[in-house]
């Protein structure tokens, strides 16, 4: 299972259409598990990598994380949103992989994903920018990525859920486990220490 995440389309679908689909899942609908990992494949994707930071160990982390809800649907009760639930299993895959690591990869400054609506916003807002302006904004969000990359895994999970997904204070405490109050704490952690990594290219973040 290979995940593109600039083709793939998800349609909007209700809390009942949702639950509807899950249910059939827990049925042991085939064709409706088919259905959910095309609903939520691009969202899982963009997550992994934004927390993975390459293509290839995002698309593992995806592959592997859409096992675990084939093998653990039955077990979800509903209590939380699904996204909540599935970004949890995405998260705990991502960190059982790094456990199992040697070494440390390193992240290619130049790959870059375009991921829509979850993409880093750019720097340049005027209408018909010069070529030296977009090569310049292209360069500051490959920057961005690549800093934030180079985050402990904590702080890059959490700022990936927050600024990337737009996911709430009481949403990625319930995806970590943690309190509300230690999710914003280190997520103001994770944020002085990104601003102390770019400071550190004023060429771009002067």
């Amino acid at each position: 299972m290979l995940f593109n995440a600039k083709s793939d389309t998800e349609k909007s679908v209700s809390r009942a259409e949702e639950q509807a689909i899950i249910q059939r899942c827990k049925d042991g609908d085939i064709c409706a598990f088919d259905e959910l990992v095309t609903r939520f494949q691009k969202r899982v994707y963009n997550f992994a990598y934004g927390i993975a930071g390459n293509y290839d160990d995002a698309n593992d982390v995806a592959q592997e994380a859409f096992v675990r809800v084939f093998n653990s649907i039955g077990t979800f009760r509903g209590d939380a949103n699904f996204t909540t639930w599935i970004y949890r299993i995405v998260t705990n895959v991502y960190l059982d992989e790094r456990k199992k690591a040697k070494s440390h990869r390193q992240v290619s400054l130049d790959e870059y994903i375009d991921l829509d609506e979850n993409s880093v916003s750019r720097q340049i807002e005027d209408e018909n920018p010069l070529p030296e302006q977009i090569a310049e904004s292209k360069e500051r969000n490959q920057a961005v990525r690549a800093a934030i990359s180079s985050l402990p895994d904590y702080q890059r999970i959490i700022m990936t859920l927050y600024h990337l997904h737009d996911r709430s204070y009481e949403e990625i405490a319930d995806i970590l486990h943690l309190p509300i109050g230690t999710v914003k704490s280190r997520l103001n952690r994770a944020r002085q220490a990104l601003k102390e990594k770019l400071e550190s290219q004023p060429e771009l973040f002067g």
